[in-house]
């Protein structure tokens, strides 16, 4: 039996790792979790989870999968980059590109993140680079049964979700504060508002205080997937949640992107949010035409499989490149830091 770690730094990794967890478990392995500094209560109870750095060490991984841009080198197994979002050059994340020293193998998403950061492993020579998808996306295409009764309390009306980044040079969330407030005071659309878990804590509490008959304050960290199925529009700014949103095939309003484009309906000031959501609901050929394109661009997989092409692609590492690829560089700086953060001074 394989034993494999699922590394959390930050709670969103929860969605992104769960799918991975059930392939897991589906062969037969073992998957076990380390939550650094992450309250312990957001696992499940059949989920195994290591409290220090010795646990991790005798459970001896095989892999430790990691959605943010850090890991623990004095963690056993190889290290799988698996990332936090959907992201290219047109979706304007800085840093998706940036090699930090840390991982062994890289599994993108799409033919363009993969022709660039095997680029990036012929420059450096340290890692290897397999396509294979992203596994959060997948239990959107195994046909589930998702309850979404609760987040769509009547089919008379639309239902309009609002989710918001937490970057203060990319949040829309406290320019629409008021306009939120306001569209949900009427009677026209249902709204769901969930905000990043990294966002400013006294403006998720006004958003919160803004629920009644038409606004639901929801928190998508541990399941998006039936607040995503729920919802008919998403209302957003420059959140990879869009693009998860859009391998539904629904449409996205975005407030003052950064990254504007006609796959999205983007909005410079607040009176014209409320028509571009009621043009989005009409689902315009042209629009949806260009958000397919370009969500084909970001992630071309349908078949909910991406979590077993993870795992192919770690059991061809370890069996073809393990030990073979140049050695990283000491990164010493990094690497210290990381040590601070987990108290951890131990040599072996």
């Amino acid at each position: 039996m394989n034993r494999y770690l699922l590394f959390v730094s930050q709670a969103y990794a929860l969605p992104i790792l769960r799918p991975l967890q059930e392939a897991i478990r589906a062969r037969g392995d073992l998957a076990a979790w380390y939550m650094h500094d992450i309250d312990e209560t957001l696992l499940r109870p059949d989920e195994k989870v290591l409290r220090s750095v010795e646990e991790v060490k005798d459970c001896n991984p095989v892999a430790v999968f990691v959605p943010t841009n850090w890991v623990p080198d004095f963690f056993p197994g190889v290290k799988v980059e698996v990332f936090h979002g959907l992201a290219n050059d047109a979706t304007g994340k800085k840093g998706h590109y940036r090699i930090r020293g840390f991982f062994d193998l890289y599994c993108t998403h799409a033919p363009e993140g993969t022709e660039l950061f095997s680029a990036l492993a012929r420059r450096h020579g340290t890692f290897h680079v397999t396509e294979t998808g992203w596994p959060k996306v997948d239990p959107l295409f195994q046909h589930r049964d998702v309850d979404v009764r609760r987040y769509r309390p009547g089919l008379d009306k639309p239902v309009v979700l609002y989710a918001s980044t937490f970057s203060p040079s990319l949040t829309s969330a406290p320019a629409l504060l008021d306009t939120i407030k306001r569209l949900s005071q009427q009677d026209q659309w249902h709204w769901l508002v969930t905000m990043h878990p990294k966002q400013d804590a006294s403006l998720v509490a006004e958003y919160r205080a803004l629920q009644g008959p038409n606004l639901q304050f929801v928190d998508v960290q541990e399941d998006p997937l039936p607040v995503l199925q729920a919802a008919d529009v998403m209302l957003c700014d420059t959140s990879s949640i869009a693009m998860e949103f859009m391998l539904l095939d629904k449409p996205v309003v975005t407030f003052r992107t950064k990254v504007p484009g006609p796959h999205y309906i983007n909005t410079l000031e607040t009176g014209e949010i409320a028509p571009a959501i009621n043009r989005a609901l009409s689902r315009p050929e042209a629009l949806m035409s260009s958000s397919r394109r370009f969500i084909d661009s970001l992630h071309p997989y349908r078949d909910g499989n991406s979590s077993e092409r993870v795992l192919a692609a770690t059991d061809e590492f370890i069996e073809r490149y393990a030990g073979r690829l140049k050695q990283k560089p000491v990164n010493l700086w990094r690497k210290l830091r990381i040590r601070r953060q987990m108290r951890y001074w131990r040599l072996r």
